[in-house]
């Protein structure tokens, strides 16, 4: 590993000041998980890394509003502060259990709500869970501030639309009452391994009526994706095995599937198919 400048200012101003430098080699890190892999592989060979875990409570913490509307959730809150988080587990409930098989719990304890959105990588389980809950996102710079939804912070495979010296700030997720979410992880390997497939889905169900939805799909695309015409499909629709094998059609031949170790593009159609009817019925069962 070759040897690079570790700095933790304690001011946001400092910290743009070190990362306006143009310089790609230059970076921010927070739980830096993803990053010291990354580095040790030497696919990124650093100069300097700013270390965001001394900017205080505006990058941190966990907050209800007043009128209970949203949560809102700093990028330097750790996974294990999520996973366990009382706030969390009655307004959020579809995260406990994806918690559980991301990562081990060392990892948990280390990696950051923030990193994980700026890694880009389209296996991680969180982004399409927020994208499914309609989350949106707080970004920094030296000369604005903007806030733009999740999936918007992808732009492709290991890619994303955050420029140079740019910095998440926080997420925030709006709460809808009669709503529901889940995720559902399809693995091939052991219980921490990346999935081969994951469809996160957030609808608000009457009975056998989908009022209205958001459904994601991660892992075989290279960014979390809204399967918008699976949605078309369902919303304001009756469950039954028609509507739910229409959907998975739609599902599948509106998105790109990537091949990986983990499956192949006809395997993981084949997920699809399956899982879109699966995560409906699992939604709706409750």
């Amino acid at each position: 590993m070759t040897s690079f400048d570790l700095i933790e200012p304690y001011t946001l101003e400092e910290a743009f000041s070190l990362l306006d430098s143009g310089d790609p080699a230059v970076r921010p890190i927070s739980g830096g998980t993803a990053l010291m892999l990354m580095i040790k592989a030497k696919i990124f060979k650093p100069v300097r890394l700013v270390s965001l875990r001394r900017l205080g409570q505006r990058f941190s913490g966990i907050e209800v509003s007043p009128d209970s509307s949203s949560v809102r959730i700093g990028a330097m809150t750790t996974f294990a502060e999520l996973e366990h988080s009382a706030d969390v587990k009655h307004h959020l409930p579809v995260i406990k259990p994806t918690m559980l098989t991301l990562a081990n719990v060392r990892v948990r304890n280390v990696a950051t709500v923030g990193g994980n959105l700026a890694h880009g990588d389209p296996h991680l389980d969180l982004p399409p869970v927020w994208t499914a809950l309609g989350a949106r996102v707080r970004v920094l710079s030296k000369v604005q501030e903007r806030t733009i939804p999740v999936e918007q912070v992808f732009a492709g495979y290991y890619e994303t639309t955050l420029a140079q010296g740019e910095l998440i700030e926080s997420i925030e997720v709006p709460l809808k009452p009669g709503w529901r979410s889940h995720y559902t992880k399809v693995m091939t390997r052991g219980p921490h391994d990346w999935p081969a497939l994951g469809i996160a889905l957030s609808a608000k169900i009457d009975g056998n009526r989908i009022e209205d939805l958001r459904l994601v799909l991660s892992a075989a695309v290279d960014r979390p994706t809204r399967l918008d015409g699976a949605e078309k499909v369902l919303r304001g629709a009756t469950i039954e095995e028609a509507l739910l094998d229409r959907a998975a059609e739609a599902a599948v031949s509106e998105v790109d599937i990537k091949p990986d170790l983990r499956g192949s593009t006809e395997y993981k159609k084949h997920l699809l198919r399956v899982y879109v009817g699966r995560t409906i019925k699992k939604l709706q069962g409750g």
